[in-house]
């Protein structure tokens, strides 16, 4: 009897052990991201780079999660939150192609800048009447803002749009007056920039977006994961860590 109880309780001892082995394996969440550099990309061996993806990491890991990231053009990430196959997006609140579809962390990554550039030979124009008849350039897959959107399904205006998949496409596009003016966001635009050596480009600030994490309302557990991860962000920050991605 007695080797009996000795190896019952060998046997209890083990499956406890298993067992927390097992609830302390971090939760994977599926995140989805867009080629938006220096903030998110995906480096030349796939894997995904950036300083805001690597921050995300950071707040995953330490709210008990960890990220399973993929790639995806701008229209199957918003699908993706909108049906929960994407559980987290760090990007830019307020999307309305995702309102009702998603939540928002409380706490504000960062800020980016959405602007129109020209060239030196170029005045600055007056929005949005100089923009009529010309040629703008856009950044395909990329969603825009109010009041941009307004004028480029404006009859009156008559913009000509080129889209192109990169930045530095649409950079050169500019300098060969392929284009006459820009829209895009400054801290891509400022990496292309310097990569091709050229001279700052003039530029007219049109929108400040802020920068979180979003969480799908259709992929379970959301709102706990959120919850978390604001936790996380604050616990770090009062302990005086960089959070920083810029």
């Amino acid at each position: 009897m007695p080797r009996t109880i000795f190896a019952a309780l060998l046997f209890l001892l083990h499956c406890a052990g298993a067992h927390a082995q097992g609830t302390s394996t971090p939760i994977t969440v599926d995140v989805g991201y867009y080629e938006f550099p220096p903030y998110s990309w995906t480096g030349p061996d796939g894997t995904p780079q950036g300083s805001f993806l690597k921050l995300t990491e950071r707040l995953l890991r330490h709210a008990g999660y960890r990220g399973k990231y993929r790639a995806y053009p701008g229209a199957r990430l918003y699908a993706g939150l909108r049906d929960g196959s994407v559980q987290l997006w760090p990007g830019a609140g307020g999307k309305p192609e995702l309102e009702g579809h998603t939540l928002e962390a409380r706490n504000s990554i960062g800020a980016i800048n959405l602007a129109l550039f020209y060239r030196p030979d170029t005045p600055p124009p007056q929005l949005p009447q100089g923009l009529a008849g010309r040629d703008v350039i856009l950044i395909s897959g990329y969603s825009y803002w109010k009041p941009v959107t307004d004028w480029l399904d404006d009859p009156v205006l008559g913009l000509t749009t080129h889209r192109t998949s990169t930045h530095t496409a649409a950079l050169e596009m500019l300098q060969r007056h392929r284009g006459d003016f820009l829209i895009d966001y400054q801290s891509p635009v400022e990496q292309a920039r310097q990569s091709l050596g050229l001279e700052p480009l003039q530029s007219t600030l049109l929108h400040r977006l802020q920068l979180r994490l979003i969480a799908s309302r259709h992929a379970p557990g959301s709102a706990k994961l959120l919850k978390k991860l604001d936790q996380a962000y604050e616990q770090l920050q009062a302990n005086g860590a960089d959070l920083s991605i810029e």
